[in-house]
């Protein structure tokens, strides 16, 4: 599973992994892979720099990078507070509403919310990059696109190649008149947000509008097979993020969340806007199902929508409230029917990508015959 990408980095498989979890990310590193450390929920830039310290002592000396939430359009002067501001007061009646059908107790008196995605705030993700450009991290991605220009100046600057997500193959040739290094070419059937184009389609249209810039396959992999099929649609690595959900090493906090993804198949998921604002897919629950609905007030525009539920986010999840449990997750949680540690995943995904270059080394070989 070695390409061009993963050599030039220094990684032993093509094998990209985006996760929330520093536990998640130093196992993929020492594996072989390139842990990739989601950053969006470091509102506290200390937090972030805790995690990166234990990352550093935990990934064996591999390499590692740190994924961020910016828009490429840089916005200045606009607090939190001000956001909040813009809320309407129906929006807030219907989160209380849909919590009290189900009897969801509140949080504790001065109690924060674990799920309060102030990282979608530009001036946040700007204190997350002073922290994180004093680490040895291989990559930047960005899960919004491009960043801001300055920001891939300051990455280039210091070394640090800098990926960002694409569901269009308009999208991704805009990011490579932006001077991001890589794409990642992420389909619909990706956990979070994606556009509306399948991988098997997306990923060589990519790769041709950015040639000879390298593309990541990202959505509905989680097989040594996929991994094949996106190295021969011309990829250069898979950028994975579903399937480290359900490992050893992952801290979802819910012994119910984790037993409801086990169980999920590949049809148990739905592209809302329920948790960010913007077309995410996720498990499908009640939760989805009230925020989808017609006679709802409907969701709000990013980042307004990810504020507005992040609290309710938390009491569903701190009293594991089972009919609204949900979490982003892609369509490949039809195949995580068991809880594995990283490596085990990595050798499953390393045995899977032998046996499908094997079988297709015989076909060549028969056809030649």
């Amino acid at each position: 599973m070695q390409t061009e990408l993963s050599t030039r980095l220094g990684i032993e498989r093509a094998l990209f992994g985006f996760t929330p979890f520093p536990a998640v990310a130093a196992a993929l590193s020492r594996a072989g892979g390139l842990g990739v450390l989601g950053a969006v929920r470091y509102a506290d830039p200390d937090e972030l720099k805790r995690d990166l310290d234990w990352l550093e002592a935990h990934a064996g000396g591999r390499p590692y990078g740190l994924d961020v939430v910016m828009p490429a359009k840089k916005v200045e002067g606009v607090t939190e507070a001000d956001v909040e501001a813009m809320i309407p007061a129906g929006h807030r009646r219907y989160v209380e509403d849909t919590l009290a059908r189900y009897g969801v107790p509140g949080l504790d008196a001065g109690e924060a919310s674990g799920w309060r995605i102030t990282g979608w705030m530009e001036q946040v993700a700007r204190t997350q990059l002073d922290v994180a450009f004093d680490y040895p991290i291989k990559l930047l991605a960005n899960a919004l696109g491009s960043p801001p220009a300055d920001v891939v100046e300051r990455a280039h600057e210091k070394g640090v190649p800098v990926a960002a997500l694409a569901g269009s193959a308009r999208h991704a040739r805009k990011h490579a008149e932006a001077g991001i290094d890589i794409v990642v070419a992420q389909g619909y059937e990706a956990g979070g947000h994606t556009g509306e184009i399948a991988s098997m389609v997306l990923t060589p249209e990519v790769v041709e509008a950015v040639a000879p810039l390298p593309v990541l396959a990202a959505g509905g992999i989680g097989s040594g097979e996929q991994v094949a099929a996106a190295l021969a649609l011309g990829a250069q690595g898979v950028w994975l993020g579903s399937v480290w959900l359900t490992t050893t090493e992952a801290d979802l906090h819910s012994r119910a969340l984790t037993r409801k993804l086990l169980a999920a198949g590949s049809g148990d998921t739905v592209r809302s806007r329920a948790l960010t604002g913007k077309p995410a897919r996720q498990l499908r629950t009640e939760w989805t199902d009230a925020w989808d609905d017609p006679a709802g007030p409907g969701t709000l525009p990013m980042p307004l929508q990810g504020l507005l539920v992040a609290d309710a986010v938390s009491r569903i999840q701190k009293h594991e409230v089972e009919p609204l449990l949900g979490t982003p997750v892609g369509q490949i949680v039809g195949r995580m029917n068991s809880e594995r540690s990283v490596q085990e995943v990595v050798d499953d995904l390393t045995r899977g990508f032998e046996r499908a270059v094997e079988r297709l080394d015989r076909i060549a070989g028969r056809s030649q015959g």
